[in-house]
């Protein structure tokens, strides 16, 4: 019976608090109302002296990864491991484990004497809505950092700058080289892992130091692009026959650089929104290629602003290079390959004697033979690209002599010459 009685007076009880607000709402204005709400949370923060600031995983309309919330997670990562109960694990690119908080989970941390909270939280995505931006509907996690509010000059400045200056320089240290490509509206990574090197690229060496100095001064350049108001960006063009190696330059920009580099196939992007998506999302310290431009884009459709225009815009980050590549210039919109949307031209071409030795340096580990004269005598004659080259300079065995290779390629040099003269 006594139980009876107390769930008829909680009924009773809510009944009656319900009929409160319904006359709340429906006899005082709306600027009354919106007045005893502010009184409310007065009086809530008198006796509540706890500040929170949140970060959220990503930020913007286009719901762009927030750099912060990565240099948050990267300086928590050894406090998440010693006090956390739950944990996250995975296996980083070096195969060695990397443990992280669990979603909900609340860790302590402390700078000069002052405790602070982190909790890592997670919004459910949003099943009810329908978004061309297929990132917008995935879960998305914020860390909440709470502290007295007697310390708010403490933790707002010096603690915060300290934690994402830590962060930072930790995800510098443990960087690894992503690439990334773009699939259903969307970015895929994997691990960046290509050997070549402008030591080892088979170009001349003068045109091979122009265009490192070119890209050391971009690299090193905020300043002069700030003083003179151009966005941080700049864009190259690669051209010349296949096999002349423009996709080895890629990576050759990247390694030096140690920059990550996103390959952006048009062909798969629907329309300019997701354009601009795609590109939001790309971080600095990037290289954007964007390979055989010419089989890319519609050439002969009416020209409107071309995918190439956004790029040269400033979409995103600054701190970004634009490589674009084909073999058919000829073919290409002289708007589009203009001063300011690609800077720097760089042409490609047959292998020269040059190039010849440093892939003889490279494969055969030679750098001179009684063969190179000839061979710098047929190079001057036929056109042969580099990939071509190397293909015959490549030891078929272990054991097998240089002087094979060299042999090789001295017939096939003189079998294109000949293909040459029955051609003409």
């Amino acid at each position: 019976m006594a139980m009876r009685g107390l769930f008829a007076n909680v009924g009773s009880t809510m009944a009656g608090l319900m009929f409160v607000c319904a006359m709340f709402r429906q006899y005082f204005p709306e600027h009354l109302r919106f007045s005893v709400w502010r009184r409310y949370q007065k009086l809530v923060k008198f006796f509540n002296p706890q500040i929170s600031i949140t970060f959220n995983q990503f930020v913007g309309k286009w719901a762009t990864p927030s750099q912060a919330y990565g240099d948050i997670r990267t300086y928590l990562g050894q406090t998440s491991f010693a006090q956390a109960s739950r944990l996250i694990g995975s296996l980083a690119h070096n195969k060695t484990l990397v443990l992280g908080m669990s979603d909900f989970e609340e860790v302590a941390d402390e700078f000069q004497g002052v405790q602070v909270r982190w909790l890592l939280g997670k919004h459910a995505p949003n099943t009810n809505s329908i978004s061309v931006y297929s990132g917008t509907n995935h879960e998305k996690r914020y860390y909440t950092l709470t502290f007295h509010k007697r310390h708010r000059a403490l933790i707002i400045g010096p603690y915060l700058n300290y934690v994402l200056k830590e962060g930072r320089a930790l995800n510098s240290r443990n960087r690894k080289k992503k690439l990334y490509t773009n699939e259903d509206n969307e970015w895929n990574q994997v691990v960046f892992q290509h050997p070549a090197t402008f030591e080892t690229l088979a170009l001349d060496p003068e045109k091979k130091k122009e265009i490192m100095d070119d890209l050391m001064a971009f690299s090193k350049g905020e300043q002069f692009y700030a003083r003179i108001g151009r966005a941080w960006k700049r864009g190259y063009l690669l051209y010349g026959p296949p096999g002349t190696g423009k996709s080895t330059m890629i990576a050759a920009m990247a390694n030096l650089l140690n920059y990550d580099v996103y390959d952006l196939e048009l062909t798969g992007v629907k329309s300019n929104t997701e354009l601009k998506k795609l590109l939001m999302e790309i971080s600095s310290k990037s290289i954007i290629v964007i390979e055989d431009i010419d089989c890319s884009l519609d050439l002969t459709a009416p020209r409107k602003k071309a995918p190439t225009d956004k790029l040269a815009d400033g979409e995103g980050d600054d701190k970004k290079d634009s490589v674009f590549t084909t073999n058919h210039v000829e073919k290409l919109d002289p708007a589009l390959i203009r001063k300011g949307r690609m800077d720097k031209h760089i042409e490609l071409a047959y292998c020269s004697f040059q190039a010849f030795k440093i892939l003889a340096k490279n494969y055969l580990s030679l750098e001179s033979h009684p063969a190179f004269p000839k061979i710098g005598e047929l190079l001057g004659q036929v056109n042969m690209t580099p990939a071509d080259v190397a293909e015959h300079l490549m030891p078929k065995t272990l054991s097998e002599e240089a002087e094979f290779r060299l042999e090789d390629l001295i017939k096939a040099l003189e079998k294109a010459k000949e293909r040459e003269k029955v051609g003409s």
